[in-house]
């Protein structure tokens, strides 16, 4: 076949094709144009094998008398189809004779078909027509053959072009949306960035986002992008009626080729647009967890291919931690408000005890002079006077007894604790805070085990105040370091824990009076926060004071009798 002395400039200009342009639409176009002049056809057509649909779809068509529209054909339908299913050439001198031939163009006598091979697999078919009987020949037949091997060669290394270039595209928009989605903590915003990065990634008609509830075994469409909203109920619906139950139930990804066929029509979580098509379901897994799904819609049908697959399930795991971190930070900022409510509720109930201890004094001294009194006559009416004082008297003094009871931390709340163990409770509820804040933590605990008689909440708010403070006192994050100790002093042993970190220190003007109520060196403190830590540990019998401050950081130390 090489021996024909036409082939020469078709192959050279075939494996030029490849060098001027990486569109594979022209490259059709230009081969086309090529096959037309090679064999003086009067028409032609260029027919891919369609991997979604597995019909012959015409890309690109030429010829006199105008186009001739085969549109798409089933392998085995036509002389073409033939020429697909059984991978071999056709040379029909006569077409009218030809009982295999569907007429198109009805001034066509003769047609030559040979498919486009590469790597042993068919990716379509050249289909040429003369106006004359025996307008081919065998050895027209042999040509075409051998430029369609080429010409197999020249599509598939422009497809592979395409191919790494569409895969680049993908893994920096990847590496962009990781970025970007890792950065949100607003969940509303994270959902709408997460289906709009799948849209764009995967060139999708539309993408939805659906949020699992495993105690209630229900979905909710959190955001849709592509197509209308309205297309989509934001309501919770079973998941027994749902299509993306299929990823929920699996953890894994499933695939629908067509959401518009009858037997989809009644799935409660699919939206109302009659164009979209084809739909891949991939879970948004973590730990084991299903905590959505992510849904990307085309507007054919479309077999997503494993490339898709694996980008699919990569926006997925990065869009379900970005939802795990935004889900914690939001429980850390709630927290950290309970946090200051706390302080405040403890505030107002130390206030209250010294007021009613200030109030007792001289209540105590009221009744003292009321008992000093005497008696009246039974019928002077001072005498009833003087029974309502007395009992007032004594509702106040029990107002004042019930206050002064109510603000005393029960004794039975008081165990036995291992200090080490507070410590690291306290460090594990303020690790995502110290995240944000760029702040690490050294902690090393004791050899010897530290007991403490405690109230292990107060112990550990006293912790998280100081631990805040310190926060506070690095905005461009520092290292707080955490350093026990045990010291003996005179008929007790308490354990130590001298505080540390990298701020900017406490201001001279405050130094002497930090413990002071309501005095505070932030414009947004309360000045609560030591006041309240200095009694909660008096009350523990042990104590908190400032060890050093400076430039370079402060040092805060906690002591409390070992048990």
């Amino acid at each position: 076949m090489t021996s024909d002395p036409r082939s020469l400039p078709y192959l050279a200009e075939l494996m030029a094709i490849a060098t001027r342009t990486d569109d594979p639409a022209i490259a059709l176009e230009t081969l086309m144009d090529l096959f037309i002049r090679a064999f003086h056809a009067d028409a032609g057509s260029i027919a891919l094998l369609s991997p979604d649909t597995g019909r012959l779809e015409t890309e690109v068509q030429a010829g006199t008398g105008g186009v001739i529209g085969r549109g798409d054909l089933k392998p085995g339908h036509g002389i073409t189809g033939w020429c697909v299913l059984n991978r071999k050439s056709v040379l029909v001198p006569d077409v009218t004779i030809e009982p295999r031939y569907i007429e198109v163009r009805p001034a066509a006598r003769c047609e030559m078909t040979v498919p486009i091979i590469d790597n042993d697999q068919v990716l379509g078919v050249v289909d040429l027509e003369s106006d004359r009987v025996h307008g081919f020949t065998p050895d027209d037949l042999a040509l075409l053959e051998l430029l369609a091997g080429e010409a197999g060669r020249v599509m598939r290394r422009l497809w592979q072009l395409g191919h790494l270039k569409n895969k680049a595209r993908q893994l920096e928009s990847l590496m962009n949306a990781g970025l970007s989605l890792v950065s949100k903590l607003e969940q509303q915003e994270l959902f709408e960035t997460l289906t709009r990065e799948a849209c764009r990634m995967l060139q999708a008609r539309a993408c939805a986002l659906y949020l699992h509830d495993a105690a209630s075994g229900t979905v909710r469409c959190a955001a849709l992008t592509g197509t209308e909203a309205s297309h989509l109920s934001s309501e919770s619906i079973p998941l027994d009626s749902c299509l993306v139950a299929a990823a929920v139930h699996t953890k894994r990804q499933a695939w629908f080729v067509d959401i518009q066929s009858p037997e989809f029509r009644e799935l409660a979580d699919l939206p109302a647009d009659a164009t979209l098509r084809s739909v891949l379901a991939t879970p948004m897994r973590i730990e084991g967890e299903v905590l959505g799904v992510v849904a990307v819609f085309t507007d054919r049908p479309h077999r997503f291919d494993n490339d898709e697959k694996r980008l699919c399930a990569a926006l997925a795991s990065l869009g379900a931690v970005a939802l795990q971190n935004a889900r914690l930070y939001a429980r850390v900022f709630q927290s950290e408000d309970v946090l200051r409510k706390n302080e405040r509720l403890t505030t107002l109930g130390l206030l209250a005890a010294e007021i009613a201890h200030e109030i007792r004094n001289p209540l105590t001294v009221l009744k003292l002079l009321y008992g000093g009194l005497g008696t009246f006559p039974e019928n002077d009416p001072r005498r009833t006077d003087m029974r309502v004082i007395g009992d007032k008297l004594d509702q106040l003094e029990a107002i004042v007894g019930r206050v002064l009871s109510f603000a005393q931390a029960p004794s039975s709340l008081h165990s036995r604790w291992s200090f080490s163990d507070i410590i690291t409770d306290t460090l594990v509820l303020v690790r995502l805070k110290f995240a944000q804040s760029k702040v690490t933590t050294e902690f090393e605990p004791p050899t010897r085990p530290m007991f403490v008689n405690a109230h292990k909440g107060q112990i550990s708010q006293v912790l998280l105040n100081l631990l805040i403070n310190a926060t506070q006192a690095m905005p461009e994050g520092g290292r707080i370091t955490l350093t026990p100790s045990v010291e003996e002093r005179p008929g007790a042993s308490f354990a130590i824990l001298d505080i540390t970190d990298t701020g900017h220190g406490v201001p001279d003007a405050i130094r002497d009076r930090i413990f002071d109520s309501f005095l505070s060196g932030r414009s947004d403190g309360t000045g609560l926060g030591l006041a309240i830590a200095k009694r909660i540990l008096i009350s523990h019998h042990g104590n908190i004071t400032l060890l050093r401050s400076g430039s370079t950081g402060t040092t805060m130390r906690i002591a409390l009798p070992l048990a």
